[in-house]
């Protein structure tokens, strides 16, 4: 509910959206007119986070060329991240969704072991480098500790505004918000099961507080994001990367002209 939200609320704004949903793409294909790329299993997601990374380091080229400006210009105008840029250079936000993170983990031979390190090593370089390139990732799991494999702790780490939802144990609590404030632990932990979407969330300062998701039907999440599909932008490198959006049934209008019943 949680994601619906999130998806649908920047379905509306001028932003890419990226999705990584390997569990066949139920939780994100719903949205896919609004997406500009989705990789629905580990093998796409292998070939798309690559994109993303040369994507992020061709911002940087673009950052750097706009520091070697002359050193007369006025000090607002130099930058070291792309909000710094002029409105007309300034590459559109990107928005990475990672729908169960877990199965990007999760490897049965040495070959799958290789991929998803690598997987991992990228991952952890858009969070650490991704946000003054305009690249953020929100990243979502069910548990998120070291059983996951090697780089989940690291991968963790670097990502903040954490939302713990109801967890079945306290070790769950624990990996999401553990190294924030043992109170927000608790307070995760406190969550009953009849209160469905509060979620207790965690920000850097150290803070915490409770949330709670209002109710968002998926047909409403996805009809908004076919009425934002105008707002998908131009991003060359990941169109072999944007999913087929269904062709919606066309409703007949009826006939133009009522019929009228022939009399004698």
């Amino acid at each position: 509910m949680y994601l619906r939200h999130l998806v649908a609320g920047l379905a509306r704004q001028p932003v890419a959206l990226v999705g990584i949903d390997c569990k066949r793409g139920v939780e994100l294909a719903p949205f896919a007119a609004r997406l500009s790329a989705l990789a629905t299993d580990p093998e796409q997601a292998a070939e798309l986070l690559p994109v993303l990374i040369r994507e992020m380091e061709d911002r940087y080229d673009l950052i750097k060329a706009r520091q070697g400006i002359a050193s007369g210009t006025p000090d607002e105008e130099i930058t070291s991240d792309i909000w710094g840029l002029p409105e007309d250079e300034r590459p559109v936000p990107v928005v990475l969704f990672v729908d169960e993170v877990a199965e990007l983990f999760l490897v049965a031979t040495r070959k799958d072991e290789e991929r998803r390190d690598e997987m991992v090593t990228q991952l952890i370089r858009l969070a650490q480098l991704g946000r003054a390139a305009g690249i953020y990732l929100e990243v979502c799991g069910q548990r998120f500790g070291a059983e996951l494999g090697k780089g989940a702790t690291m991968l963790r780490a670097q990502l903040t505004g954490r939302v713990c939802h109801r967890v079945n144990d306290e070790a769950s609590a624990k990996m999401a918000l553990g190294d924030i404030a043992p109170e927000a632990v608790a307070a995760a932990c406190a969550i009953a099961p009849e209160r469905p979407g509060l979620a207790v969330v965690g920000d850097t300062s150290g803070g915490w507080s409770r949330i709670r998701t209002p109710y968002l039907s998926l047909g409403a999440a996805a009809e908004t994001c076919h009425a934002s599909a105008h707002l998908v932008p131009d991003l060359p490198a990941l169109k072999p990367f944007r999913p087929a959006v269904p062709v919606r049934p066309v409703e007949s209008p009826g006939p133009v002209v009522q019929p009228r019943p022939v009399t004698d």
